[in-house]
């Protein structure tokens, strides 16, 4: 359940070749979106571990997302396919453990796509509004 004025705190793990260069644009281009996400750009979104994700969760994220290149184009041939793997388990073993899986989120975004990482930055904050906080991650 939501709380009023709640604001959700965000990791963002952005493949350095699409998602973060999607997210450089938006800027650039002076896109409107919320700005609830510390961006930590990674070579690929294959590269990252579910353990950075849960730690992430358990310091006091609401929220992670993963972006990386659309399926076809990763620069390291199968890295989003493994990303989308891991966070498909993840996402299983979070929801066994009562943490809504939607907190955790994978989305495709190309260079050229700032308008969609716009788009998806401030769907995934209104999502987690509705979520609310999340619980016992220390927040109080």
């Amino acid at each position: 359940m939501a709380e009023a004025g709640f604001e959700p705190r965000i990791v963002a793990f952005l493949c350095r070749w699409c998602a973060g260069a999607g997210a450089d644009l938006a800027g650039t281009s002076r896109l409107q979106y919320p700005p609830n996400a510390i961006p930590i750009r990674v070579n690929c979104s294959g590269r990252v571990e579910p353990s950075w994700v849960v730690d992430a969760l358990r310091s006091g994220a609401d929220g992670v997302l993963i972006g990386g290149c659309h399926p076809g184009d990763c620069h390291y041939m199968v890295g989003n396919y493994k990303a989308r793997r891991r966070v498909y388990l993840l996402r299983k073993v979070l929801e066994e453990l009562g943490v809504e899986p939607e907190r955790v989120r994978l989305e495709w975004v190309s260079a050229t796509e700032g308008a969609r990482f716009a788009r998806v930055m401030t769907e995934f904050v209104e999502e987690l509004r509705r979520l609310g906080p999340l619980q016992g991650n220390g927040q109080g």
